[in-house]
């Protein structure tokens, strides 16, 4: 099964500076015992842009969508047997990029 694992980040929250080493190291980890399907870090919340055409005219509007102290930060999506092994994997993640991690199940895979 696949799932979501997705970075929260707080706009109050500052990076450390092991962040980077400790998420490539958990990264190799994931690929060596086969969970990596992919994964990417998101820019900055300024760098976001919301379209909605649901009307039919199309607005175009700068930053992110909801005003809020948290945002998604990244992502990995990963393959798994079971939720407990999904979770177990998310405390790794969450450990390496000193955040809290959402775990999802995918609905289905097209």
């Amino acid at each position: 099964m696949h799932y979501l694992l997705s970075v929260i980040d707080d706009s109050a929250n500052p990076s450390p500076a092991d962040e980077p080493g400790a998420v490539d190291t958990f990264n190799q980890q994931l690929k060596d015992d086969g969970y990596w399907v992919f994964a990417g870090g998101l820019e900055r919340l300024d760098a976001s842009t919301v379209v909605d055409a649901r009307s039919g005219e199309t607005a175009i509007t700068d930053g992110p969508f909801a005003e809020t102290k948290e945002f998604l930060a990244g992502f990995w999506v990963i393959e798994a047997d079971d939720l407990d092994v999904a979770l177990e994997l998310a405390a790794g993640g969450s450990k390496a990029c000193h955040r809290k991690i959402e775990v999802r199940p995918f609905d289905g895979i097209a």
